[in-house]
């Protein structure tokens, strides 16, 4: 890959958008390599839990590469946003294992998209996030409107849509659109020691409790009733033996 580096260490799996020159700009290519590269932790039965962050300390993403689009048409923008959300932010979103977006600097646009659909994030003190994108004439693509909303509530959302402006770590905090605000030397040790607490339990109650999470924001789909099935689908697993068994018998499970 040449915009993707892939580390795995310690059953943790570390994506880092490697295109430094560009801020770690999303293009067609580096959509369809993180693409692959979910694909590829997804099925690595070494892979616990994954890390999603940008290289160096500017910038997690600062974007979309708007070269490459400037000229579509409506039907090509269409396509562009369908394909995108499809082949990489759902896949992210839905991924049986968890993903942490450590937040590095700027994630705006599709980077903000991004770290918003990985199942949490993480944030430097020097990170800066936004959706500029109606300062461009057109809207998120990539599930802003949608995921935005969800995780800091319509009223800031839109706010936040509408001026186009940026907000720095602190106040992201405090609208829950990221779990913590750690220094930039603490951003990576932070997402391991969460990592590593995650590690602890049951990979296959994880994926399950991923799965019902998110089937509550989705329409059409019961969310209570997903999790009635996964609840019950528990029961018949190795993992349910040996987390209750090792509960009885006070000991550790191992799972």
């Amino acid at each position: 890959m040449e915009n993707i580096l892939i580390a795995v260490e310690n059953r943790i799996a570390t994506i880092t958008i490697n295109r430094p020159s560009k801020l770690n700009a999303l293009n067609k290519a580096t959509i369809a390599e993180l693409s692959q590269a979910i694909d590829d932790v997804e099925n690595n039965q070494k892979v616990r839990v994954v890390i999603l962050t940008g290289s160096g300390e500017k910038a997690f993403v600062a974007g979309a590469d708007i070269s490459e689009f400037a000229d579509f048409s409506p039907e090509q923008g269409k396509e562009l946003a369908r394909l995108g959300q499809e082949s990489l932010f759902d896949k992210v979103e839905n991924c049986s294992k968890p993903i942490i977006a450590a937040v590095n600097g700027f994630a705006l646009g599709g980077g903000l998209e991004l770290a918003m659909a990985a199942h949490f994030r993480i944030a430097s003190d020097n990170a800066r996030v936004g959706l500029p994108e109606v300062s461009l004439g057109v809207i998120p693509g990539y599930g802003g409107t949608q995921r935005l909303p969800q995780l800091i509530g319509k009223g800031r959302a839109m706010e936040m849509i509408m001026t186009a402006g940026m907000i720095d770590a602190a106040t992201a905090h405090s609208y829950g659109l990221v779990n913590h605000v750690v220094t930039s030397e603490e951003l990576i040790p932070t997402c391991e020691k969460i990592a590593g607490k995650i590690m602890k339990n049951s990979p296959v109650a994880i994926g399950a409790a991923i799965d019902a999470v998110n089937a509550g924001y989705v329409d059409g789909i019961n969310g209570y009733q997903t999790e009635i099935d996964c609840f019950g689908a528990s029961f018949g697993t190795d993992d349910f033996k040996e987390g209750t068994t090792a509960f009885l018998e006070k000991r550790k499970a191992q799972f």
